[in-house]
């Protein structure tokens, strides 16, 4: 019996969960990765509850093969320092059944790919193409061919893959903000909290990591395309002078070189993809929504898009000649049923989360802290219930938090 084969364009957190999960429903994976090795720097991602439930369903445990952080408080600060809203971890372990937790990106997707068989991965392999007539035949710039039964398009967020299949879509949307991103090595600050600080058309978020290390990142109302000649001492002109322990943070940020701050300017979908799937292809993640990182649920949704499309496929193992070929489109069809409205809800509450961030008139920011301190923590986070508690395979009974 021959095994369905699924090639996954993108190395990514989204693409690494989708050839994990296939290849534990028997597929035979290839993940075909531009970039020449696996990334060995890179900032941090924080893993909700639900991004966490979605892996424990296919068996990764994130803490444990990453390693992680569980910060004492998340929460909402203005640039003085005093909180608009705080919430303890423990209280949202026992709500939602688990903590949030914080990994290095490196190290998760390492762990990832030590998931799949070695051969599994063909790193400096770009995907130019798919031939989508019948079964699918992937083209790679280094050829040779690959004949699939699936495609997981988790090629990014300017996905080539999404650009040829929906080319009316509208595309990308700048949303009006640049944003910094680094780790820094700090052990002796011992920060508890995870937190986001807002300013005056800027904010900045400390995440501390389980090795001492902090991730950082930080955004600013700019036009798109601004390049400050030193990042950091742009982030000490625009941040330097907010509350502790940011300027300490500061004084951490590497010597200019370009691989010690990252910078990209934020865009999200202009409008929801028709559909999550063309014939034999699948989108996830940010090729399939692409969102504002404003709730800390780009990545979360990626993982969400992979264990539900491998649960909705059948077993690797079952294709023979019999088999109609039926049975994959289905599955796909399913997939953009299960999950288009959820991401596409994600997408829009991101970007509406974001423009209260980013205001800059002054008497706008001080309405919305204002707002926000009088909302209190418990109803806060009933708020977040759809995001936390969200995810369920197809199927199953959806939990309900207390």
């Amino acid at each position: 019996m021959q095994r369905r084969h699924a090639v996954v364009a993108g190395a990514g957190i989204g693409g690494l969960t989708a050839a994990v999960a296939l290849h534990r429903r028997g597929w035979r994976v290839t993940v075909c990765e531009r970039a020449p090795e696996p990334p060995t720097t890179g900032a941090g991602i924080g893993l909700a509850p639900n991004a966490l439930r979605a892996l424990d369903s296919i068996g990764v445990d994130a803490a444990r093969a990453a390693g992680s952080a569980v910060p004492a408080t998340m929460g909402v600060r203005r640039s003085d320092g005093r909180w608009l809203t705080r919430a303890e971890t423990s209280y949202m372990a026992a709500r939602y059944g688990m903590p949030p937790i914080a990994v290095p990106r490196p190290a998760f997707t390492a762990a990832l790919a030590a998931a799949l068989p070695p051969e599994a991965l063909r790193y400096g392999t770009t995907v130019t193409g798919v031939d989508d007539a019948g079964r699918p035949t992937v083209r790679t710039a280094e050829g040779p061919d690959l004949p699939a039964d699936l495609v997981v398009a988790a090629d990014g967020i300017h996905s080539p893959l999404r650009r040829a299949c929906f080319p009316e879509h509208p595309g990308l949307h700048y949303i009006g903000e640049t944003a910094w991103r680094t780790l820094v090595d700090a052990p002796d600050l011992r920060i508890p909290s995870m937190s986001e600080t807002w300013g005056r058309g800027e904010r900045f978020g400390v995440t501390p990591l389980a090795d001492g290390r902090y991730y950082l990142y930080a955004t600013a109302v700019v036009p798109a395309g601004t390049r400050p000649a030193d990042p950091r001492a742009e982030l000490s002109r625009r941040f330097g002078s907010w509350h502790d322990p940011i300027p300490a943070l500061l004084d951490r940020v590497g010597g200019f070189d370009p691989a010690d701050v990252l910078q990209n300017d934020l865009y999200d979908l202009a409008a929801p993809l028709p559909r999550l799937h063309h014939g034999r292809i699948a989108w996830l993640g940010d090729a399939a929504h692409a969102m504002a990182p404003n709730l800390g649920q780009g990545g979360c949704q990626a993982i969400e898009d992979a264990v539900v499309l491998a649960h909705l496929l059948p077993a690797g193992d079952t294709r023979d000649s019999a088999d109609s070929g039926d049975t994959v489109p289905a599955a796909l069809a399913a997939y953009t049923a299960a999950r288009r409205d959820r991401t596409d809800a994600v997408r829009l509450r991101a970007r509406r989360v974001g423009r209260l961030g980013a205001l800059r008139n002054p008497f706008a920011a001080t309405a919305r802290d204002l707002a926000v301190r009088a909302i209190p923590t418990r109803l806060a986070l009933r708020g977040m219930d759809d995001l936390f508690n969200g995810f369920r395979l197809p199927g199953a009974t959806r939990v309900t938090p207390g």
